[in-house]
């Protein structure tokens, strides 16, 4: 029986590059995709996502559209990449999507998807969690049918990779967006578990990756993959940043999860500035499982398969 699955992203190119993982995972059956408006702009981040359904046959799968905007935005250059994407050749030629605003929003998808749902549902956050918190706030009930969280999200030990006006850079980006949110969905305590910079830093995007994915160009995945991962060697400058394959980590765990070390703690999330969006380990916070290391020799060799599929 595949396992179900409900995913929440922000429209970036690592967030769609992992909803075409999703969609080729044999034990997975996604039921459901909510865009939150962070990492991107909503309409085009919207239209990628349909035109990635289209591509892997399941066009049928509903889409949910975010309306709340955070709190701390993306830089605007970060969120435009939807455009790009929209553009390539593989996907240029598909028809749009239907009427952006005529989705469901977001937290209304998730309660209707949850509702529905004859058994658990894995939950996979690869962007904000806002969407999800929203949800449950007006649904608490629905807690207990989610049978896991995983959450691309924080860092522990390890700096953040936030670099902006009046915070330390203690904070990773997808709890910074929202660090209201953030905090609200540790403290409910469900089984979350959060795969943080602590273990995507060892994932770097790299060249001898990108290398290994172009001899496999005749196979149709690994065609736009590899045009995909192309596009971040300067999505982020790098002497600011190194791209890493944060959210395609993230969402290899439903996949691989015992090539992953995990640890049980207990930890907080902090709301305000200079450091909001920390996620810092606390005695006194509240219990989760964070990721902090991989195989990544068997996770890099993963994605060539799946992509050659």
């Amino acid at each position: 029986m595949p396992k179900l699955l409900l995913m929440d992203h922000d429209g970036a190119i690592d967030d769609l590059l992992s909803q075409l993982l999703v969609l080729t995972m044999p034990d997975v059956q996604l039921i459901g995709v909510t865009v939150t408006p962070a990492d991107c702009y909503i309409e085009p981040a919207l239209d990628s996502t349909y035109k990635l359904l289209q591509l892997m046959e399941q066009e049928h799968v509903p889409l949910g559209r975010g309306d709340y905007y955070g709190i701390n935005a993306f830089p605007g250059e970060w969120r435009a990449r939807p455009e790009i994407i929209n553009a390539l050749p593989l996907l240029i030629n598909l028809p749009k999507s239907p009427d952006p605003y005529a989705y469901l929003s977001a937290p209304d998808l998730i309660m209707e998807t949850l509702t529905k749902a004859t058994e658990k549902v894995s939950i996979l956050l690869t962007g904000p969690c806002a969407n999800l918190v929203l949800a449950l706030e007006k649904a608490p009930e629905l807690k207990e049918k989610i049978q896991e969280i995983v959450w691309m999200a924080g860092a522990f030990r390890v700096p953040g990779n936030v670099q902006t006006y009046q915070h330390d850079g203690t904070a990773e980006w997808n709890v910074f967006w929202d660090p209201i949110s953030s905090q609200k969905l540790v403290s409910y305590e469900l089984p979350l578990t959060l795969i943080p910079l602590d273990v995507t830093n060892h994932v770097p995007v790299t060249k001898p990756f990108l290398s290994a994915l172009a001899t496999q160009i005749d196979y149709r995945l690994s065609n736009l993959t590899g045009q995909f991962w192309a596009l971040t060697i300067d999505t982020i400058p790098s002497y600011q940043y190194t791209y890493f394959m944060w959210d395609i980590l993230a969402t290899s765990y439903l996949a691989m999860p015992e090539h992953f070390t995990t640890e049980r703690v207990k930890a907080n999330v902090s709301t305000r500035p200079p450091n909001a969006g920390q996620t810092y380990l606390d005695e006194s916070g509240y219990e989760l499982t964070i990721a902090t290391d991989v195989n990544v020799a068997y996770f890099y060799d993963y994605l060539l398969a799946q992509f050659k599929r």
